[in-house]
């Protein structure tokens, strides 16, 4: 007898329906129970999701870390132009809390975007002459200008949009993705993560893990990062002198220790840890073929632009996450670093548009061209934008912005998305929002929503509370850039 087994399987649905399963009609009804569960298990996601029928099977995140600045690149602002240096309005600064960076500013003078902007396709979007390769898939695109957080420094704010809370110890977007619908390719992670190279400014703010870590949920559904350089996974090679079969010999003896332990105490992180361990030597084959980027075709490489032949840059890693998507990959998310731009506007952010325009349109065009667009979401974004009131030295010529918190522009593409629409409006300062606010909540309740979740319903017991990614406040998908 085994008095903590016992306990255990009292709670298990699997262990009450054995026991309370008495006639006909109940036992048709675990017959069923077993049969969803059976599906899920196919791909490692809940019985009961999707929750509806999903407009998007998979999503790819481009997340530019360290807060873009909006007015430089899709918030056109031309009033800016005639208020050069004249200070910020205590009415449209309403007293909002400063950063550090700028608290002891004397004055807030206004810095106008010295880049030119432009109306591009047939939904006229605005667009600037930084990003002329995004600009030809305006009408594929819907820009959300007014997306807001409460955060205000980075760590807490990239926190807060990548695990739905500013303190650690939450579950990434991707990680909950992968818990509630698993994966379509049983020999890659349902979730994958890339941190891309950048030329901007080169004290970028750091990254953890955590962000796309699985806090409470089981360790398996967790990111899994594709490096560079070496092996493409950590410990994914076999170590010296030890070959295929020998490998799966000692896999096979270590997974009838860890089932021993499983019947034992009945702890789940037990299951996960085997199913990690299957993962890895399955990953073994599929992930070399997966970096072996020598049968895309030319005018595919050519597409994404010259950098596509350098491992790491964020064209590399966007055709990644194309192959990855036609895998039947749930998830990917590219971050690339470099967007905190407080000094330097006139050196930095060029470079970082150089990084990521060609690809992001490539990515777009990639997937649309193999069938795949319909059937994933594309987001495009980061954690905040930047100040319309320059921090440091100002000049028509340079300028730096800090953090701001109440207003930034996010662009998705892809399936459940409608194209060539521009949602939401900020005032002339692009400071507050005036027209359809988005929180960060919103925004990923939408992502959720895409894939067929209600974001109200994805929910894991943890520390006796329904944890969700969205918090538990009034939360909804955007309706107006829903298609």
């Amino acid at each position: 007898m085994n008095p903590i087994r016992d306990h255990i399987q009292t709670l298990t649905r699997r262990h009450f329906f054995g026991r309370t399963a008495l006639g006909l009609g109940a036992a048709a009804l675990a017959t069923l129970i077993e049969q969803r569960a059976g599906a899920a298990a196919a791909t490692g996601g809940l019985p009961d999701l999707p929750h509806f029928a999903p407009k998007a099977k998979r999503a790819i995140y481009l997340f530019m870390n360290g807060g873009p600045s909006q007015m430089d690149m899709f918030d056109y602002k031309p009033a800016m132009d005639k208020l050069f240096d004249k200070d910020l309005p205590d009415s449209i600064r309403k007293g909002q809390r400063l950063t550090t960076m700028t608290s002891g500013q004397s004055r807030f003078p206004i810095a106008p975007s010295k880049y030119k902007f432009a109306q591009y396709g047939q939904s006229g979007a605005w667009v600037s002459e930084l990003m002329p390769w995004t600009a030809k898939i305006a009408d594929r695109l819907a820009f959300v200008k007014s997306v807001n957080t409460e955060a205000i420094n980075h760590d807490p704010a990239v926190t807060y949009i990548c695990t739905g809370h500013q303190l650690p110890g939450r579950a990434s977007l991707g990680a909950w993705l992968s818990y509630g619908l698993g994966t379509e390719n049983q020999n890659l992670p349902a979730f994958v993560v890339m941190t891309a190279s950048w030329t901007g400014r080169k004290e970028a703010q750091a990254i953890y893990n955590r962000l796309w870590g699985s806090g409470f949920l089981p360790s398996k559904h967790q990111g899994v990062a594709l490096r560079s350089s070496g092996d493409p996974v950590l410990f994914l090679s076999n170590p010296a002198g030890v070959d295929a079969p020998t490998r799966r010999r000692m896999l096979d003896a270590l997974a009838k220790l860890n089932q021993k332990q499983l019947d034992d105490i009945a702890d789940p992180e037990t299951q996960a840890r085997i199913a990690q361990y299957e993962m890895a030597f399955r990953m073994q084959s599929s992930v070399p073929e997966l970096m072996d980027l020598s049968r895309e075709p030319k005018h595919v490489m050519d597409m994404y632009g010259p950098d596509v032949h350098k491992p790491g840059t964020f064209a590399a890693s966007c055709l990644l996450a194309r192959r990855l998507t036609e895998r039947g990959v749930r998830f990917v998310q590219i971050f690339h670093r470099g967007w905190d731009q407080h000094f330097n506007i006139a050196g930095d952010l060029p470079s970082q548009c150089r990084d990521v325009d060609r690809p992001c349109y490539a990515l777009i065009r990639d997937l649309e061209q193999r069938g795949l667009l319909d059937e994933t979401l594309v987001v495009w974004g980061g954690e905040f934008g930047r100040t319309i009131y320059c921090q440091g030295k100002l000049t028509r010529e340079n300028y730096g912005r800090d953090h701001h918190p109440r207003c930034f522009t996010v662009w998705l593409a892809g399936g459940g998305i409608k194209s060539g629409i521009s949602y939401g409006q900020t005032d002339d300062f692009s400071y507050n929002v005036v027209e359809n606010p988005v929180h960060i909540h919103d925004m990923n309740a939408t992502i959720l929503h895409c894939l067929g979740i209600d974001h109200r319903r994805l929910t894991f017991k943890s520390q006796g509370l329904d944890m969700r990614l969205t918090g538990v406040g009034e939360h909804h998908p955007v309706k107006g850039i829903l298609a």
